[in-house]
């Protein structure tokens, strides 16, 4: 039976458990967020211990304390929880099932997968593939949101599925890599490959059958940034903005701890930015003209650059570069600008603390006023706006208001 919720008294410090792994760079990172959150707005004991994503973490029996943030992979966990009573946010993207429901706070798994099509697309790639993790539900979801995304942009998306390695997010050890070889062999190239950490696996079937990386297979994972540095070809990834999980789930859990009512939806925070490493550094151009414009454009991110420079740079007139990069790209050249400029725009924002001024000079606007028509206009929001959703600060403020 479900305990009754009592509110702590005044001038009670919270003790909140966090029932998080502490093995993996993500988990680390939203931990980090919590105490973050809590740095700024309020003190609480945190209770949390090293785990490994497999190992058991519950809540010890007869512990008193007054909230909880949990990464919740199992129903035994999630009863456990329910019975206590307790305020809970879940951290978690998997979903469970006939599973009590807690309040949510994840990575946005459409959005990064529509990330990632971006991504490709914009390196030139018609030619798309998911590696998918049988038995992951989460990793099912992103790859219907990536195949619908690739389809939405006139492409088609070759799904190829393994099994997973004794219920861990990563492939299983004893995978037939002659049959992932077989695969990506029958793929059209050059091909654009994501998975959600399947990556080394796909790294070794290619050298295994003689394929290039990244000229042949482009390959993009979700997966923990160290195991991705750890790869014979380091992987480039879609990097979740787990600080801001961890800080939006802190202030989720301070609202429901002094009495607030809890979301109707999950909190689905969009990924950070993509981390470029050696498995996508291409370009599914055969143009060399323009592979030479669009290097260049990336390579002068941070300044004001025109046309007629690019042109130069390409070795070709501007009116010929212009009609390339329409018939290539579906775009001009200054449009090709301008999205370079907000790309490194949005990264600064999210990640350092630079003016609304000293970023739009940091990335070739001109003008802060510039940036902001340029931020409303492709995103729907003001620079100010983007920063404070990426840096997590919105919501805990406005719950912090609030209580």
């Amino acid at each position: 039976m479900k305990a009754k919720r009592r509110l702590p008294p005044p001038n009670h410090i919270p003790r909140v458990a966090l029932l998080v792994d502490t093995s993996t760079d993500w988990s680390r990172r939203v931990i980090s967020g919590i105490v973050q959150y809590v740095r700024v707005h309020d003190f609480w004991h945190l209770y949390v211990e090293s785990r490994g994503t497999e190992e058991k973490i519950e809540l010890p029996r007869g512990w008193q304390g007054d909230g909880v943030i949990a990464r919740i992979g199992n129903q035994k966990l999630a009863r456990n929880l329910h019975a206590r009573g307790l305020p809970v946010v879940n951290v978690s993207a998997i979903q469970l099932p006939g599973s009590v429901e807690f309040p949510r706070v994840n990575t946005d798994v459409a959005d990064t997968a529509q990330v990632a099509v971006n991504y490709f697309l914009e390196r030139g790639f018609k030619n798309f593939a998911y590696l998918s993790l049988l038995g992951l539900e989460y990793a099912v979801r992103q790859q219907d949101a990536f195949v619908a995304a690739v389809e939405k942009a006139g492409g088609r998306c070759a799904v190829y599925g393994v099994k997973t390695h004794a219920g861990a997010q990563t492939p299983d050890w004893n995978l037939r890599i002659e049959k992932l070889g077989e695969w990506l062999r029958s793929l059209p190239k050059p091909v654009a490959i994501l998975t959600w950490s399947g990556g080394r696996e796909v790294i070794h079937a290619c050298h295994a059958i003689g394929l290039r990386v990244p000229e042949e297979v482009a390959l993009l994972s979700s997966s923990d940034d160290f195991l991705c540095e750890a790869s014979r070809v380091p992987i480039s990834a879609v990097q979740p903005n787990a600080e801001r999980i961890g800080r939006e789930a802190a202030a989720l859990l301070h609202r429901l701890m002094r009495g607030g009512k809890p979301p109707a939806r999950p909190m689905l925070v969009p990924p950070l930015r993509v981390v470029t490493r050696q498995s996508t550094d291409t370009m599914a151009i055969s143009d060399v003209a323009l592979v030479k414009a669009l290097s260049f454009i990336r390579e002068k991110a941070n300044k004001r650059i025109h046309v007629g420079e690019i042109a130069a740079h390409a070795g070709v007139s501007r009116r010929l570069l212009e009609q390339r990069f329409i018939t290539t790209l579906g775009r001009t050249p200054a449009a090709q600008i301008r999205r370079t400029h907000l790309d490194r725009a949005r990264m600064l924002l999210a990640e350092t603390d630079l003016s609304i001024d000293q970023v739009a000079e940091a990335c070739g606007f001109g003008s802060p006023e510039y940036m902001t028509y340029y931020f409303r206009r492709e995103l729907k929001v003001t620079p100010l706006k983007f920063r404070r959703a990426a840096q997590g600060s919105a919501l805990g403020k406005a719950a912090f208001q609030k209580v």
